[in-house]
């Protein structure tokens, strides 16, 4: 079979046992605090095992994207080392919602596996929980026996808690699992030893395929198991390692999951995948690499430095280390897979084929920075000098954190060196990294106290801003810190931040007493209210009022933004599509792919046709529980990387204008806009432009800004006639000045060069000057030291120079660099601790800046001790 049939059957085995087939979440998390990436099946249905949200389908069956490099679940560093470790893998999964449970789960399993895909029983093994005194646990007999009627008892075996009880994290739904392993062993191999010995232990040929989640508890805050409302299956398949077995290979890379891609890298680096391990794992962690870069870029995240996008970032890099490194792939070429893997996936996550253009482009442009990037710091490690042959920890922390460099790749260079690298050095580097990033993300949660049994909260702020309601739950956090509470109500006025709005502030009040709700936000599916102080009487009711003025402020931005959408894609083209936006009430940021900057006329045309239908003041039509095909079918604008249901809410500004899927809060007529204002625009990544623009208030006010600011030029230039005319006028005499000065700086640096000539003392063959010079000029200061460099062979020069900002230029002659392994890079930067700051460069020319001049003439002199172990 075939990796798509495989998917297939899956999918049509469990349609045909009644379950609803359900597409993929997007790669990239959205409104869950605790995750940046979907990393597992159950990710969308959370809020569904928590009671937090209505059961629409009480059977579901999918296939789900998953990324798995950070967090709890960091796969990366096995990743194309070993044959069956992923970043992005698809899940297959099967659920219950309160429905069917043990019983069917395991009969299910073992049909499709047996019946169905044909694998031979006497290769199956299966794991059940063995219990766990300390939790209160007992044995799960429930499971064992249902089992007995398809396996022999001799394979079933018990787990631990480690293996055979599956929690989410450290609080949230959880409960017991079984696992199913195959024996992929020869049969040679499976006479001498019995496959159960190796179950669990790291075999890379008889490997766990499938696991059943019963779940049935949910973990509080002080560890305690409070059983769920309602016990649901939830189980989880490897397809990359289903196809492995189905397709009768030693390798999940083997499958035609991944060879069309490897096939591609093989021919490109003329190599052929098997005859060398370095390069076979160079091929592996490409094509493994490019899936995940792939669909997080397609589902909307875009590489960056923090967060999510660091990490899709720290992917690509890892992928273009290893091309570059092992396959000799000097020029970008990773991009050049997106069409290979588009066409792969075409008719299952259609997502990448309708963006392969702009995903390449994305993919192209960070690979060219970065080989920028990996060269830079090749020559960084080439001038480093090992002390006693050990790469400290904190240089090689540096390659890695600023480089991309893997340690593993730092190692093998410090061994063609016969150097070695202090990894406990390193390793505290790494760590003391994650703490500071755990601690500036860490959200402490207590458990909710619940005073309500409601299931979900009911939203009216599209219709009323205050409502009369109950207060269902709340908990303690602390953020950064400090405490805050999160109340959930059982009706609201505020809108939870989403879809780039910002959420909604305002109050609640009983009686007296006036909470300031300072924020909205929605996790999993639940409306949460942020405050700084819990009611003094949670269980009385409430009055919920959100702040109209902030309120509407933000609705003329969001509503600009459909606007402004609409405009783009009729000035530049209808490849033209949203990549993120951010609504709040004083602004509005709008990214969009676009491969140029755009010219001031498309800008004006752009702000021109957003105001030209401000001033027609549209109004909203707005249109609520839609069919999600229906609304698709009518050619509304819907967005890569968000995940709709079956029914969604269309906002109309002209059926013949901005037509959009949209579940913010809107002006009721586009007049209420104003007026709409560009402020910037810039790019934000490969392919990607922003527009940040202001309305309303904030757009009278620039104005108003900008016309004072006019006026006090006019001011300044004494009132003139034609301001453009005299501001002309002062530039050209500005430039003639400034080459005067130039000029004048140019022959001080002919008769420094002179002065230093003759100051020149010859050292052991040398040519050696050290001097601080009366000049600041950075541009004269390399004139000088080039110059000298032409004259002057076998030349050790170091400059300082400045008053208030010291600064030290060191140059050396080629053939010092070459014959004494002197290096400027690493010469300035230990000169330069004298003057307190730091610098670097090319092996034979370097520049550091600092902030004690103070320390010029010990800097100076320090480079005598530089000179002594440089005869020639």
């Amino acid at each position: 079979m075939t990796s798509k049939e495989i998917r297939k059957t899956f999918l049509d085995f469990f349609h045909s046992k009644g379950h609803q087939i359900v597409p993929s979440a997007p790669i990239v998390v959205k409104n869950d605090p605790t995750l940046m990436f979907t990393n597992a099946g159950m990710n969308q249905f959370k809020a569904l095992f928590l009671g937090e949200a209505p059961i629409k389908y009480p059977r579901v069956v999918d296939t789900q994207r998953c990324l798995r490099v950070s967090g709890k679940h960091n796969d990366l560093e096995e990743v194309g080392i070993d044959t069956y470790h992923h970043t992005m893998f698809e899940m297959l999964g099967n659920w219950s919602f309160g429905d069917y449970f043990k019983k069917e789960a395991i009969a299910w399993s073992w049909e499709l596996l047996t019946s169905v895909y044909g694998i031979d029983k006497d290769r199956l093994y299966v794991t059940v929980f063995e219990g766990d005194e300390k939790e209160g646990l007992p044995r799960d007999e429930e499971a064992l026996q249902y089992w007995k009627a398809h396996i022999d008892e001799s394979r079933i075996l018990f787990g631990n808690k480690k293996d055979n009880f599956w929690e989410m994290g450290e609080t949230g739904p959880c409960g017991p699992c079984s696992e199913i392993h195959v024996d992929c062993r020869p049969d040679d191999e499976r006479a001498i030893l019995d496959g159960k010995e190796l179950v669990n232990a790291d075999h890379p040929q008889v490997i766990e395929i499938w696991n059943n989640v019963f779940m049935q508890f949910n973990r509080l805050k002080d560890s305690s198991l409070k059983p769920l409302p309602a016990k649901h299956v939830d189980t989880g398949m490897g397809f990359e390692r289903l196809v492995r077995v189905l397709q009768g290979k030693q390798s999940n890379y083997d499958t035609d999951v991944f060879m069309p891609l490897i096939d591609v890298i093989a021919t490109a680096a003329k190599k052929s995948y098997g005859d060398d391990e370095a390069s076979d794992i160079a091929m592996r962690v490409m094509a493994d690499h490019i899936r995940a870069i792939s669909f997080a870029i397609a589902d909307g995240q875009l590489p960056s430095n923090n967060k999510a996008g660091y990490v899709i970032r720290r992917i690509l890099r890892r992928a273009v280390r290893y091309a570059y490194t092992f396959l000799d792939f000097k020029e970008p070429f990773l991009n050049t897979l997106v069409p290979v893997l588009a066409k792969q996936f075409e008719g299952v996550f259609d997502e990448l084929i309708a963006q392969q253009d702009f995903v390449q482009r994305v993919v192209l442009e960070e690979e060219q920075s970065f080989l920028r990037t990996l060269v830079t710091g090749v020559q960084r490690f080439e001038g480093y000098r090992a002390p006693d042959g050990i790469v400290n920890g904190d240089f090689a922390f540096e390659l890695y954190d600023t480089f991309g460099f893997p340690i593993d790749l730092t190692e093998l260079m410090a061994r063609e060196k016969g150097w070695q690298v202090d990894m406990p050095g390193f390793q505290t580097s790494l760590e003391e990294q994650k703490q500071r990033s755990r601690a500036a993300t860490t959200i402490d949660t207590g458990d909710w106290v619940t005073l309500l049994d409601e299931d979900q909260v009911e939203f009216v702020g599209y219709d009323s801003l205050e409502v009369e309601t109950q207060l269902v739950k709340y908990r303690k956090i602390a953020m950064k810190g400090k405490d805050r509470y999160q109340l959930v109500l059982s009706k609201t006025p505020f809108y939870a931040e989403g879809g780039g709005e910002v959420g909604d502030s305002g109050w609640l009040m009983a009686g007296d007493e006036k909470i300031d709700i300072v924020d909205t936000k929605k996790e999993n599916g639940l409306i949460v209210h942020f405050t700084n102080t819990l009611p003094s009487h949670p269980e009385v009711d409430f009055v919920a009022k959100v702040d109209a003025e902030r309120r509407h402020d933000i609705e003329r931005n969001h509503s600009a933004t459909h606007l402004l959408h609409a405009a783009l894609k009729k000035v530049l083209g209808t490849h033209v599509n949203q990549k993120g936006s951010l609504v709040s009430e004083n602004s509005l940021r709008f990214d969009f792919s676009h491969f140029s900057k755009l010219s001031e006329d498309e800008l004006r045309s752009i702000e021109h046709l957003v105001n030209e239908k401000i001033r027609e003041n549209i109004a909203k039509k707005e249109q609520r529980h839609v069919p999600f095909d229906q609304a698709i079918a009518e050619g509304t604008t819907a967005l890569f990387g968000e995940k709709y249901g079956d029914y969604v809410r269309v906002i109309t500004f002209g059926d013949h204008y901005s037509k959009e899927l949209c579940g913010g809060c809107h002006v009721p007529a586009t007049g209420n806009i104003g007026f709409f204002k560009i402020v910037s625009e810039s790019a934000v990544a490969a392919g990607v432009r922003r527009i940040e623009a202001v309305t309303g208030k904030a757009s009278e006010k620039l104005i108003a800004e900008q016309g004072n600011a006019l006026h006090q030029v006019k001011e300044l230039l004494k009132s003139p006639k034609d301001v453009l005319a005299s501001i002309q006028s002062l530039q050209e005499e500005n430039n003639r000045l400034r080459k005067e000065i130039e000029k004048a700086v140019q022959e001080k640096a002919a008769v420094l060069r002179s002065q230093l000539m003759e100051k020149v003392e010859h050292i052991d063959g040398l040519n050696f000057i050290a001097e601080k010079i009366d000049l600041a000029d950075a541009d004269a200061i390399k004139s000088i030291a080039f110059g000298l460099k032409d004259k002057l062979p076998n030349l050790f020069l170091v400059l300082g120079y400045g008053d208030e900002k010291p600064g030290l230029t060191v140059m050396l002659s080629e053939n010092l660099v070459a014959e004494k392994s002197l290096n400027a890079g690493a010469i300035v930067r230990e000169l330069a601790k004298e003057i307190k700051g730091g610098g670097g460069g090319q092996a034979f020319y370097a520049t550091a800046g600092g902030k004690d001049a103070s320390g010029l003439p010990r800097a100076i002199q320090k480079a005598r001790h530089f000179v002594q172990s440089a005869s020639v």
